[in-house]
């Protein structure tokens, strides 16, 4: 069996005190938007118990779905960094960006630089989208949804180019017999977001889950804890989001939360997973289960198309 653990959207605080210079872009409404509506609702204090909890799961893998940072300042950089090392090795943490990474011009870069060792694959020496991690029967997959966008957006962006590199790539992992797992900050299906935070592309997505197939993909961007399914060439392919790591109680979200799958091998092409979802508690601040979700990948599982959100036990 493997655990795997799934968090995103730890938007790391407090922000550091920008420049004059680098508020002279799209910087200057993040900034505003962060003292107004994240500051009072995020804390760093959240996310060290969040580790502390997520560490003691034994988790043989951790997936962090992009958003580190807040308006992608150069002085963000390593403190993320700094959160990603506590969580474990990078051989055992993988990362995608997210729409804040690259919230400027040139930022994307900078920060695959700076967390370079996390997202990384096996086959590689630096960051390149999609790479592919194997962990014992598992591929991990990273994409990248993550551009630059202009004021009053949150948009992502998935390339032709990706497309067949992501087509080519899921392939050669499915005659592998490997349960593989897609990692993308936007969520890839229609109708997931509002219009100004769409993923341009997600039909690209969508082509190529429906002709070679995932058993999982992973996403953030919403803050919102969802399962929905896409179709796939074999069945349905599970479709997870989760809540912001780093979201107190009392914000518009749901507060703080991550995912732990427990992934199994039944028979040849077909897996158990149990999906066991933790969030903070409002009366103790501790990490608790809040619901649990079983299902065959490979096998029948439901179809539903449309996202629900996961209810309590």
């Amino acid at each position: 069996m493997f655990r795997l653990v799934h968090l995103s959207d730890p938007h790391i605080g407090p922000l550091p005190m920008p420049t004059f210079s680098e508020l002279a872009s799209k910087r200057v409404i993040g900034y505003i938007n962060w003292r107004r509506n994240r500051a009072p609702s995020m804390r760093g204090d959240l996310l060290l118990r969040m580790i502390t909890d997520i560490r003691s799961r034994n988790a043989d893998h951790v997936a962090v779905t992009g958003d580190l940072v807040n308006i992608a300042l150069r002085s963000e950089l390593e403190p993320a960094r700094a959160f990603l090392d506590s969580i474990g090795d990078p051989r055992d943490v993988s990362v995608v960006p997210g729409n804040h990474d690259a919230y400027v011009p040139g930022a994307l870069l900078r920060a695959t630089v700076a967390w370079a060792p996390y997202m990384t694959g096996d086959d590689a020496h630096s960051p390149a989208w999609p790479y592919v991690r194997r962990r014992e029967g598992i591929a991990i997959v990273g994409t990248s949804s993550a551009r630059a966008s202009g004021p009053f957006l949150a948009t992502g962006f998935f390339s032709d180019k990706q497309e067949d590199l992501l087509r080519d790539r899921l392939e050669m992992l499915r005659r592998e017999g490997l349960f593989r797992v897609v990692l993308i900050h936007h969520p890839p299906f229609s109708g997931a977001t509002a219009w100004h935070k769409r993923l341009v592309g997600a039909s690209r997505v969508r082509r190529v889950l429906k002709s070679v197939g995932a058993e999982l993909v992973l996403h953030g961007h919403t803050h919102m804890p969802t399962r929905t399914t896409m179709p796939g060439p074999d069945g349905p392919v599970p479709v997870i989001g989760v809540c912001a790591a780093s979201q107190e109680h009392g914000g518009r979200r749901p507060a703080s939360g991550y995912n732990v799958f427990e992934i199994e091998k039944v028979e040849s092409g077909v897996w158990k997973v149990l999906q066991i979802d933790y969030r903070v508690s409002l009366e103790s601040g501790n990490f608790v289960e809040f619901g649990r979700h079983e299902t065959l990948i490979g096998g029948e599982a439901g179809s539903s198309g449309q996202p629900a959100i996961l209810n309590q036990a």
